[in-house]
């Protein structure tokens, strides 16, 4: 029989992925099987799974710290925002359709039995599952319907260990004022509660844990302080993307509203010899960038307009005439195309619009969905590469005769002409440490870094870090069998 305990936060970016993440690799390391358990989840930076399904990326740098395979489990409810209102519903892996909010909030509940069938399953595998709460069971207005917090929890029977954000400012009332506000059958689901993200000297807040103790009644866990190398992990949110400024050589990414899988920037972002500038709207895309990224796009229609809205287009066709290289990925790979045409009306109306022009090649979006897994290598320095498709569409044109990669024994992505502007599908090339050299190489700047050890390393770290500052025996003690 597994053990589980749930960690919910006091608001959104606590730091619940992270803590989860590290509490992974110190019971993983205790010889423990951990899995990790996001019943619901928002973001459009997902992975593919072994079982040929989707979750977040948060889930997935958990399954890598509890070293086990990705599985669909892991994430039973993924929604991928595709406008301001509306989000793509993957559930249990595979793409259920598109809800507006409203929609969604209906249709939650019904997706309870999927949730605990999901957690179920992994409970009956593994040692342990550690759960990640969204967002905040204080968002009283929310709980109707829940199924990622309280509602979890309490259908579940997990118990919930609460962590609140000093870093922010007024932590005794989030952990207090949580309390409060919660129905009181679910404020008894709440075992104990931690403190993230202290910056000084963790004693002297020794009367805040006594003060907070005193008027909730539930166990004090620690307090974490400020966890250094926490950059060079994958985030899942957008929220933490941002330039991140290295060596000379400056990669430019335009950050459009629809961004998608961008932890393929964050190898190049741990490399010493490279800036990677993430340009905000009502910035020009700077004149001495080595080379534009266009990342991955929930979409792509929409992020094109958006494109085109701040005037980024001008400058990549500019950037290119001056003999710069220009990358597209996925969603970025299908804007560098001559046209975009979605005759099905997958992202909206049915219609289309003109890409940059600068790979000869048409995009046609299908509302059937690509996920694998793949491996190759890149054609012109044959170094090996592995990754990910996760698409909705097909591209054709003459610039793929000339593929960027060869993978799985067949052409993928295109280069022009003059082999400054290449595209493809595959997410998570740049860790690949022979590519990633070999890409940096020809924009002037050496490789330096070993990408997978350096994740496997903060891993550690951060897991020691856990160690030294959280009560873990207490934590397991007060995780529940489910």
């Amino acid at each position: 029989m597994a053990r589980a305990v749930m960690i919910q936060g006091t608001g959104s970016n606590v730091g619940k992925s992270l803590l989860v993440a590290g509490l992974a690799r110190a019971f993983a390391d205790r010889g423990l099987r951990v899995a990790p358990f996001k019943p619901q989840n928002m973001s459009n930076n997902a992975a593919v799974t072994v079982d040929g399904g989707e979750i977040g990326r948060a889930q997935a740098l958990q399954a890598l710290a509890a070293r086990v395979p990705l599985h669909s489990d892991m994430n039973p409810v993924l929604l991928k925002p595709e406008s301001e209102s509306g989000a793509q519903v993957i559930v249990q892996g595979k793409r259920r359709g598109s809800l507006e909010a409203f929609g969604y909030r209906d249709a939650a509940p019904s997706l309870l039995p999927n949730v605990l069938e999901s957690f179920h399953r992994l409970a009956a595998a593994h040692d342990l599952i550690l759960v990640e709460g969204a967002g905040s069971p204080a968002e009283t207005n929310l709980r109707r319907g829940d199924i990622a917090n309280m509602g979890f929890a309490r259908a579940a029977g997990v118990p919930v260990l609460l962590a609140g954000d000093i870093d922010r400012g007024g932590v005794i009332a989030q952990i207090v004022g949580t309390q409060t506000v919660l129905e009181p059958a679910d404020a008894a689901m709440i075992r104990g509660f931690l403190i993230n993200r202290f910056r000084g000297d963790v004693r002297l807040f020794d009367d805040g844990l006594r003060d907070i103790v005193t008027r909730t009644g539930w166990s004090a866990l620690g307090v974490v302080p400020w966890f250094a190398d926490a950059w060079r992990l994958p985030a899942e949110d957008s929220e933490g993307l941002a330039s991140r400024p290295g060596g000379a050589v400056k990669i430019v990414v335009p950050r459009l509203g629809r961004i998608a899988n961008f932890d393929d920037l964050d190898p190049l972002s741990a490399e010493p010899g490279v800036t990677v500038d993430i340009i905000e709207p009502g910035r020009a895309l700077p004149g001495d960038a080595a080379a534009i990224l266009l990342p991955g796009s929930k979409s792509t229609l929409a992020d094109l307009a958006e494109l085109r809205a701040h005037g980024w287009d001008i400058d990549i066709l500019a950037h290119w005439r001056r003999g710069g290289q220009v990358i597209g990925l996925c969603g970025g790979y299908q804007m560098l195309g001559r046209a975009l045409r979605d005759p099905s009306g997958v992202e909206g109306a049915p219609g289309g619009a003109m890409g940059l022009g600068l790979l000869d090649v048409v995009t046609v979006l299908g509302r059937e969905k690509r996920l694998a897994t793949v491996s190759g290598w890149e054609n012109t320095s044959r170094a090996a590469v592995s990754g990910y498709e996760i698409h909705m569409g097909q591209t054709y044109g003459p610039a793929c005769a000339t593929p960027w990669f060869t993978i799985d024994d067949r052409p993928e992505g295109a280069i022009s002409p003059d082999g400054r502007v290449m595209g493809a599908y595959i997410h998570g090339i740049f860790a690949n440490d022979a590519f990633r050299r070999a890409f940096l190489a020809r924009l002037g700047a050496e490789s330096q870094t070993h990408y997978a050890a350096t994740i496997e390393q903060t891993l550690d770290a951060l897991a020691a870090h856990l160690r030294t500052h959280l009560d873990l025996d207490r934590i397991y003690a007060l995780s529940a069998d489910v």
